[in-house]
This record gives structure tokens, sequence and C-alpha cells, in this order.
């Protein structure tokens, strides 16, 4: 099976109960090892270092062929680390040489060029992962939904906690009615993304193209972060979070991890209305102690809630109340907590617990009927092989993404967003629509 069509016809002809795996009643050791007996892809990898290496790392049972980077450092390491990659310092030159020669794409860069290079690879009809949050604007996010949709490809956003038990656990108990019916959520991360300012006029380190860096955003010389307590710090390549050029604040950064289960459990789509308060913005840079409230309608049988997001020091009211069963606050630094008709429940990364703690004392769990995941990045890998679904395709994690992004919206334009999902319109704010896209600058495109 050398040549590319026989590869496709291949991977696409396979079908070993892949639809099972939408629905997680698959076995998890037969679908390991039915991946592993299958042909190996061809991966090519967008971002090579930090979260992008991990990721390549956990695919690595495959066939790495080719690699991307804008920093030589980070690439040359990678390249030593997949002596058989071939290496390039621009991703476009990449996807255009090795179209040929790849069955699937990682993208693993920082957030503002996630669209287009994820944007080129699909139109060469490729696999994909992407690392969360899956694009810098709304726009950029519905664009890939809808190119992984046209061109039935095999997507995956990078919330590995998604195939983690306890969120299945929970899922379980919030769809089968162990709390009642939900009418209201809450999600809190203690992160802190401070305001910083940028500055100019050191030279970019010569391992580093930061023409390249830059991507579709603003044409500016090389610049780094100056801290409140004047420290400067280099934006790249772990503090570009902090400026929305390149990233989107601790929301961005946290909400497709967080905000992932409450969407899950409640069977979420598209929010009509979003509210954010919090510090005054900054024109450049993110900040913390946001406050999101997110109002969803009603979906077939479930009833309209409100989802509300809190960063930094922010948490809900309703927190402080809540006791163990020693009768000691229940703090959670960062969590998710469902208030329902008949008790609620609260969550994080690996627990839960039902509350009040002394009506669910005896209260018999349904048994598991989500299975345990092969791994989140193996879930891909096999839906590739066997065209079956991934558990957060973009069908899924896009909607997923679109709602952090207009938290984001909300808070810059200092404006509550009435929102037309369909359109992609801000129906009640012109100057908060500029935050739904942005221009990119010449040379580059969605």
């Amino acid at each position: 099976m050398n040549s590319r069509l026989n590869r496709r016809t291949f991977l696409a002809g396979s079908a070993l109960a892949g639809s099972s795996l939408a629905i997680g009643f698959h076995s998890s050791a037969a679908a390991a090892e039915s991946t592993s007996t299958l042909e190996k892809l061809n991966l090519a990898a967008i971002g090579t270092a930090n979260q992008a290496g991990g990721n390549i790392r956990n695919v690595a049972t495959e066939n790495i062929v080719a690699l991307a980077d804008v920093d030589q450092n980070m690439l040359d390491q990678a390249g030593a680390t997949y002596p058989g990659s071939r290496t390039y310092r621009d991703w476009r030159v990449m996807l255009e040489q090795e179209e040929d020669h790849i069955d699937a794409v990682l993208v693993g860069t920082p957030d503002h060029t996630h669209a287009p290079a994820s944007a080129m690879a699909m139109r060469m009809k490729k696999h994909l992962f992407c690392e969360k949050p899956l694009t810098n604007t709304v726009y950029e996010s519905r664009v890939l939904t809808d190119l992984a949709r046209e061109h039935n490809l095999v997507t995956q956003l990078g919330t590995n906690i998604h195939a983690g038990d306890n969120y299945r656990r929970v899922v379980e108990l919030v769809q089968g009615g162990a709390i009642g019916e939900v009418r209201e959520a809450h999600v809190w991360v203690n992160v802190h993304y401070t305001g910083r300012h940028l500055i100019t006029g050191n030279p970019a380190p010569r391992h580093l193209d930061w023409d390249l860096w830059l991507g579709p955003t603003v044409d500016r010389p090389y610049c780094e972060s100056v801290a409140d307590d004047g420290q400067v710090i280099p934006i790249h390549p772990k503090n570009w979070r902090s400026f929305w050029d390149y990233g989107t604040g601790g929301l961005g950064d946290f909400g497709c991890h967080y905000v992932d289960l409450v969407f899950w459990a409640l069977k979420l789509a598209h929010s009509t209305s979003i509210s954010a308060t919090g510090p005054t913005p900054h024109v450049s840079s993110a900040t913390c102690d946001l406050v999101v409230k997110y109002e969803f309608p009603a979906r077939d049988e479930l009833p309209p809630v409100d989802v509300t997001w809190y960063d930094g020091d922010q948490r809900p009211e309703i927190l402080a109340s809540l006791r163990r069963q020693d009768g000691s606050p229940l703090e959670w630094r960062n969590g998710q907590l469902f208030v329902g008709s008949e008790g609620m429940l609260i969550a994080d990364y690996s627990r839960h617990m039902l509350l009040p703690v002394d009506q669910f004392a005896d209260f018999e769990r349904p048994d598991p009927s989500i299975a345990t995941s092969i791994g989140h990045h193996q879930e891909w890998v096999h839906a590739i092989k066997t065209n079956g679904p991934t558990m957060c395709s973009f069908d899924y994690s896009g909607p997923l993404t679109e709602a952090v992004l207009l938290g984001v919206a909300s808070y810059r334009s200092g404006a509550s967003i009435e929102w037309d999902a369909e359109n992609l319109h801000v129906t009640n704010s012109p100057h908060a629509q500029q935050f739904i896209h942005r221009e990119y600058r010449k040379g580059w495109t969605l």
C-alpha cells in the first residue's frame, strides 16, 4: 500500500465498529488492539514543543513524517527525536510539499495560527487534531467546523480531560436525572492573566522566525512583555496567551477544558445571550477576574439553562454555602457546579460529589454507560483508521470554542451580546461585532 490512492482507499474503507465510539459502548481493549494492527498513519505536525510536543508523543506509534516549527531550536530537537521526519520552518511549505505523503495533521501552535494552518490542511482533505481553543476568533471556529463537515474529516480538539473517567461519570449522573432538572451551572478556574504591555527594541533571537510566528496577526517588530513589576518576559514560547492578538487569556486557555463538562452533560450548543464583567479591558492585554454569564435556550426535552464562568479570584456565591459531610466548607480551587431541582453536583478534572451529602448518602449510582477511553489521541487515530467518529469532533468542539470566545468578545467590547448563531451576528451591538473576527495581514488567508 504505497500509493496515495491505496492509502486513502484503505483508510476510508475500514469500518471496525467505528460508530460505537460516539456513545462509548466500544471495548477499549479491542479498539486499541484493532488500531495497532492497521496500517500506520503518516502524520505531520505544525508546532513541535511544549503542548505540541506532548501531542506528537501521544501519536508516536504512527509514522511522524514531517515537522514544522518557526523556532529552529525546537525544530532541531524534534527532528532529532523523530529522525525519519522531514523538517520545515514554514508550515505552508510543508503542507504543499508533503500533501501526497501525509494522512493527517496535528496543529499545536499559539492560538492565532490555529485557523489558517488547520484550514489549509483540511482543504487538502487531511484529518486534523488541533489544540484548544480551536481558534482565536468565533468566525474562524465556524469556518473550521464547516470545513471538517464539508470534507468528511476526522477531527479532534485537544481537550484531553474529556477522555477521563471522571467526566464520564458526571455526564451519566446529570443526564440520568440524579439531580433532577438543571437550569443553572457554574464554572470557575483560579487562573490569573494580568495586564502586561508589549515593548519593542530588542532583536528577535536568531533561532526564531518572527515574521512566521506573527502569522496572520498585526505586523509589528519583535516584542516582549513587561509585567506589572517591570519584569521583561518573552512572549514566545509561553507568554503569548496574555495578549489578544495571540491568545484569549484565562477564559480561552481553560474554558474549553472546564466548560466542556457542562457542554457535554447538558447537551449545549449555541448561546443566545452573553454578558461579561470584569476589570476595565486593556486594548492589547488580557486580564483576570472575569464573570461571564451565558444563556442557553431549551434543547429538545431539556429546559433553558444559565451557565456562568468565573476566573481569577471570582467564585460563585453559592459555593460558600456548600458543606462536606463533617460540616466543613467545601472549598474547591477550580470546578463545575450543576444546580438541579433535586440536588447539586460539584466536579473538577479528577473528582465529583453529589450534594447535599446527607441526601445522597444511600444513592445508588447507575452502571457506567460511557466506556473507558482508549486515550484522547488514540481515539482520533482509531477513528481515522476505521472511518469512525471522535468524542470531540469539531461538530461538538466548534460550538464549545465559539461560546468561550463569545465571552471574550463580550468582555473586550464592554457589551452584553445578543447572539444570532446561524448568521454569526451580534444583533444589538455593532461595536461587539468587530470582535467576532479580524482582518488578516497581507499575505495570509483563512
